[in-house]
């Protein structure tokens, strides 16, 4: 199996290597005409082929280890995008690190992966039931309301603590720029909590019906849709704060508002009108228009959420919250909403994850201040999540369990960190340390929470945990 893996990455090599000595582009990454007959769409090909390729190859590599696709697909874009390390001429993937994507195929690369992250938090809306959020209990709801405030604190404070000016690639393009600014990003970062790992972890071991596993589970959900109010106010205050408006208490509430309202307003009126619209629209009796429709749905509320200032990620986990499989059920469609956009995900989503890998300097940890940030969030990640478990209502459960179930950060992690680059928040550095972050902490996580789980049941019998 490694010497696969070391073939691959060698056939990798090549390709890059080759790229950036056949590519019939200028230097702007735009078509040279004197290249003849060669397609302006070649260089696009090529990253595709590379990156859906690796992301496959590593995915499957690293689900063989026990551990989630999206760490090899992280990994894989890592090494990717630091080949230039070992040999400048293997600098194909640059475009792609650039603090301002220019070059032609780079946009285009980048623009997928955008689109990719947007349906992959349709998903996870899919996956987040109203109803069952409902059910939950207090516990759920403290738990979930703990990991968001704690791990924001901690997350100021030690980016407080550790960056204190701001960066010169910052400052270069904003000199009158609020390093606050820096620490509520870094802080609303590390309130994401990633469902689908520690769910894995439970059901591998036969324990996703016992009551901690609800709690975790439950508050999960919870916590993405606090997160993402937490994620669209914090981007709110910088993008108020770059466009020259004083962000005071009124501000702040005003919103805090925006934010909330736009989720409350789309899933009340959704549930109100979206059966009725898709009574229309199954009318038409086109092939393929449950997938259409479905996504159409999706690509408005990431639009409106955007035109409201809040980011489009918010729109779309709103637009999955409110589509539930009976509202397609006028339509002549035999598979599931989740069965029809398999094909679309599987494409797109490990885009993303690549690029994110692709972007983090491994140079950036020759400087301590930088392994040091990267330890120190990861310290952080893990306390603030594991003092959770001290907020469960009900007696006799295995707080420590709790506690680490909600510690993994996985994709929606990364989709913060992704923000704050757009947004121009996080630099180099920052960005490389807090993709070391959710690496450190979705691969502790399964053997931690295994070995948890073993010991409260060793301490109180099966039957009782």
């Amino acid at each position: 199996m490694w010497r696969r893996f070391a073939f691959f990455l060698a056939a990798i090599g090549i390709l890059v290597l080759f790229s950036s000595s056949a590519s019939p582009t200028r230097d702007d990454g735009s078509h040279d005409p004197a290249a003849g007959h060669a397609d302006p769409v070649a260089n696009v090909l090529l990253a595709m082929t590379v990156i859906l390729a690796g992301a496959k190859i590593a995915g499957a590599l690293f689900e063989r280890f026990k551990q989630p696709a999206v760490l090899g697909e992280l990994v894989i874009g890592v090494i990717l995008g630091n080949l230039v390390l070992f040999n400048p001429a293997w600098d194909f993937f640059g475009p792609l690190r650039a603090e301002d994507i220019t070059v032609n195929w780079a946009v285009v690369v980048d623009n997928l992966s955008r689109i990719g992250v947007i349906l992959l938090l349709f998903e996870v809306g899919l996956e987040s039931n109203i109803a069952e959020m409902r059910k939950v209990g207090i516990s759920s709801f403290l738990v979930a309301a703990v990991g968001v405030i704690a791990p924001f604190v901690l997350g100021f404070f030690v980016s407080s603590a550790m960056i204190t000016e701001v960066p010169p690639q910052i400052l270069a393009m904003r000199p009158d720029f609020d390093i606050n600014n820096i620490h509520l990003f870094i802080g609303a970062t590390l309130c994401a909590t990633s469902v689908g790992i520690t769910a894995r972890v439970f059901k591998d071991l036969g324990k996703l019906q016992t009551k901690e596993a609800k709690i975790v589970l439950g508050a999960a959900v919870i916590d993405d849709v606090l997160g993402l109010v937490i994620l669209a106010i914090v981007a709110g205050i910088i993008v108020a704060a770059e466009t020259g408006r004083s962000v005071d208490i009124a501000s702040l509430f005003q919103i805090a508002a925006i934010a909330v309202g736009f989720l409350i307003g789309a899933i009340v009126l959704g549930i109100a009108f979206v059966p009725r619209m898709m009574k229309y629209i199954a009318k038409l009796q086109t092939h393929g228009m449950v997938l259409t429709a479905a996504l159409l749905f999706c690509f408005v509320l990431s639009y409106l959420a955007n035109a409201a200032g809040l980011a489009a990620i918010v729109g779309a986990f709103a637009a999955g919250l409110i589509l539930d499989e009976v509202h397609f059920k006028e339509f002549n469609e035999k598979k599931t909403l989740h069965d029809l956009l398999l094909p679309v995900t599987t494409f797109l989503v490990p885009i993303f994850f690549v690029v994110m890998g692709i972007q983090v300097r491994l140079e950036t940890f020759l400087h301590m201040e930088v392994l040091g940030l990267a330890v120190g969030l990861t310290v952080a990640a893990f306390v603030g999540k594991q003092v959770c478990g001290l907020a469960v209502a009900e007696r006799k459960l295995d707080r420590l369990s709790i506690g680490l179930g909600m510690v993994p950060r996985g994709e929606v992690g990364l989709i913060f960190a992704s923000i704050g680059k757009m947004l121009g928040v996080v630099n180099d550095a920052i960005f490389s340390a807090v993709v070391i972050m959710v690496i450190v902490t979705t691969l502790i996580t399964p053997p931690f929470l295994k070995m948890s789980l073993a010991r409260y049941e060793k301490k109180v019998g099966p039957q009782a945990s």
